[in-house]
């Protein structure tokens, strides 16, 4: 199959890795960059790692129109949208790093365009394709745990000042908020991928003296599911060294804790069982810190999923649950108060 790749920023590299070695095999026919001298350096390097020449497209028009299967859209959140109706207008599937966009309101406007223009919209939460948490789904599903009672969710994460003093990173203009919208979304998602809806929730969102940057370095956030449960979630940058994010629920059966791609279950029986290989995560000054394995397991995921005509790991409208939570999140800092999280 055939792809494009707009975003020439930390995270293309990881997706040249993961076309080079995907299975069915995949072929990059060009990318599209802000920058013609940054994109012209980029598309060489594409030439050096995949073996073969890699196009570069002027505009979203000329990207949008290019003989391709699917569309990977890696820019920051503000420069989506163009690109977006361009490919809905050519009806280009497209695969979508993650955030959908700066804000709920806008990313629900991009999971619209693309139902009405008929193309599959696919977000790239890599959390979700770990085979860890994948043992952790069919673990809640087929009621090892019993019923989950409570959540703790963490992400205690470190991140330079240099990280910030990029022009734009960790603002609302380009970003759409910090913390829990670049970082903290991965393991929100996958929390609420395992677990459901979240309906209301207090939260804080704190700029800490760690770091100048316009938006949060620090969020926590106290919650109830739809399903019964309640949880907690902290979520930081300004946690140096860096440490792995984690997900840690009691049921109950057992208990099950789930931290760097391994999970641990602890039967109340005595029993305790693992699954998963130990793998970075990008928690610590290195954002980039861990295995393209888990993107290539997301692009092989989405074009089986076109191929069968079904759905991809992570829909966007699957991902508007974290949109929601992040947005209920900025409202209840705000007033203070119990807020019923935001309709998707």
């Amino acid at each position: 199959m055939k792809v494009v790749l707009a975003g020439l920023g930390m995270v293309a590299g990881t997706h040249l890795l993961a076309i080079r070695d995907a299975r069915p095999r995949l072929t990059l026919s060009g990318v599209l960059g802000r920058d013609p001298a940054r994109a012209d350096a980029f598309a060489q390097k594409a030439k050096t790692v995949l073996g073969y020449d890699v196009g570069v497209f002027p505009d979203a028009r000329s990207f949008a129109a290019a003989d391709a299967d699917f569309a990977i859209i890696a820019t920051p959140p503000d420069a989506r949208q163009e690109i977006v109706r361009a490919l809905a207008g050519n009806t280009r599937p497209i695969l979508m790093e993650k955030p959908i966009e700066r804000s709920l309101e806008v990313a629900r406007d991009i999971v619209s365009l693309c139902d009405r223009a008929g193309i599959p919209l696919g977000i790239v939460f890599q959390h979700r394709a770990r085979a860890a948490s994948l043992q952790l789904k069919k673990a809640i599903g087929d009621g090892t745990l019993g019923r989950i009672a409570t959540v703790d969710v963490r992400v205690p994460w470190w991140r330079d000042q240099s990280y910030y003093d990029v022009p734009g990173r960790g603002t609302y203009a380009r970003d759409g908020g910090g913390v829990m919208i670049s970082q903290a979304i991965h393991t929100l998602d996958l929390m609420l991928w395992l677990l459901g809806p979240v309906t209301c929730l207090q939260a804080v969102m704190h700029r800490t003296p760690l770091h100048r940057l316009e938006a949060e370095d620090l969020a926590g956030a106290l919650f109830e599911l739809e399903s019964g449960a309640v949880g907690s979630l902290t979520a930081t940058t300004a946690a140096y060294p860096g440490a792995a994010e984690s997900i840690t629920l009691q049921g109950t059966k057992a208990a099950a804790h789930l931290a760097s791609g391994v999970l641990t279950l602890q039967h109340m029986d005595g029993r305790t069982e693992s699954f998963g290989t130990a793998g970075g995560t990008g928690g610590g000054a290195d954002p980039m810190a861990f295995t393209h394995a888990w993107h290539q397991s997301v692009l092989e995921d989405f074009a089986r999923a076109l191929k069968k005509g079904t759905e991809p790991l992570a829909t966007g409208k699957s991902a508007l649950m974290a949109h929601a939570v992040i947005d209920t999140m900025e409202r209840a800092a705000k007033s203070g108060t119990r807020t019923k999280v935001s309709r998707i």
